[in-house]
C-alpha cells in the first residue's frame, strides 16, 4: 500500500515541474540559466552539477551559492552550494542542492572528481538523492554520473554528460525512476570575449530539448548573456559581474505558459 501511494503522489507532484526543475536534471548556477540552461561547458564550480567532466578545466579553487525562484512559487525554488578543490592531479568537486517546499522536496548531496588527459577532460560523481513527501515519508537512492569535454581545436570543444547511469529509483517503495539524461553539445569560442554554445538534451522518457546560449564580455568585468530552449520553449537573459576573486550572476527566464523565473548566484575563488 505504501509503495502505491508513494508512486502515485510522486507522479502527481512532478508532472507539472519535471521540465528542468528537479535538482537532478536542471541547470545549476545563474550563469547557465541566463544562457538557455546550457550545462556542458561550465568553467566554474557549477560544473560539478552541470558536467562533472568539465570541472578540471577550471583553474582555481572556488565555492559558489545560488538560489532559483520559479514562477513566484516557493514550492518550485532551488537552493544550491557547489565547490571545486583544485589539485595538481585533478579537481575534486562537491554539491548540495534542495528543491521544493514543505510538502514536497528533494535533496542532493554528492562528491566527484575530474581530470584532464591531453585534450580530454573526464569526470565522475556519486550522489545521494532524497525525495520527501509530507505524510508519505521519504525515499533515497544513490546516483552515478559521467561527463567529459574534448578540445577539437583551439576554438571548438565537444562536451557530453550522462546522468543517472544506474537508473536509480526514487525509493524502494516506488518503481518510478529518477531522470536519466544524455547531453551532448558543441562550444565555439571565436575570441576570449565571446562564447557560443549549442546542446542537445534527451531524457529517456521525454521529448529532446535543444538549447543555445551566447555569452559576451563587455569591458573588463561585465558579461552579457542570452539563450533559448526548445522544450519547454523558453527565452533567457543574464548578467555577470567579475571583480578580482568575487563574482555575481543573475539569470532571467521567460516561459510563455508559466511565467518568469529569477536565478541568482555568487562565488568566491582563490
Amino acid at each position: 500500500m505504501k509503495r502505491a501511494l508513494f508512486s502515485c503522489f510522486w507522479v502527481l507532484v512532478t508532472i507539472p515541474v519535471f521540465a528542468q526543475t528537479d535538482p537532478q536534471s536542471q541547470a545549476h548556477g545563474a550563469r547557465s540559466q541566463g544562457m538557455g540552461n546550457v550545462k556542458l561547458f561550465s568553467d566554474d564550480s557549477w560544473a560539478y552539477f552541470n558536467n562533472i567532466g568539465a570541472l578540471d578545466r577550471w583553474s582555481d579553487t572556488q565555492i559558489s551559492v545560488a538560489v532559483d525562484q520559479r514562477f513566484g512559487l516557493k514550492e518550485l525554488s532551488t537552493l544550491g552550494i557547489s565547490g571545486a578543490l583544485r589539485k595538481e592531479y585533478g579537481t575534486y568537486g562537491f554539491g548540495i542542492s534542495r528543491f521544493g517546499g514543505d510538502l514536497f522536496n528533494q535533496q542532493i548531496v554528492g562528491m566527484g572528481f575530474s581530470n584532464t588527459l591531453g585534450i580530454v577532460s573526464l569526470g565522475a560523481k556519486l550522489e545521494w538523492f532524497q525525495t520527501q513527501i509530507e505524510g508519505f515519508g521519504s525515499g533515497h537512492s544513490l546516483v552515478f554520473c559521467l561527463g567529459g569535454v574534448a578540445e577539437l581545436g583551439p576554438k571548438i570543444f565537444l562536451g557530453a554528460h550522462f546522468s543517472n547511469l544506474t537508473q536509480s529509483k526514487i525509493s524502494k517503495y516506488s518503481d518510478q525512476k529518477l531522470p536519466t539524461l544524455i547531453q551532448m553539445g558543441l562550444g565555439y569560442f571565436p575570441t576570449e570575449l565571446l562564447k557560443i554554445l549549442v546542446e542537445l538534451e534527451k531524457d529517456v522518457d521525454l521529448t529532446p530539448s535543444v538549447k543555445a546560449g551566447i555569452e559576451y564580455q563587455l569591458g573588463e568585468w561585465i558579461l552579457l548573456r542570452t539563450g533559448i530552449n526548445s522544450h519547454p520553449s523558453r527565452l533567457s537573459f543574464g548578467l555577470g559581474i567579475r571583480k578580482d576573486r568575487f563574482g555575481l550572476d543573475y539569470g532571467y527566464g521567460q516561459q510563455s505558459a508559466l511565467g518568469r523565473t529569477h536565478h541568482f548566484s555568487a562565488f568566491l575563488k582563490w
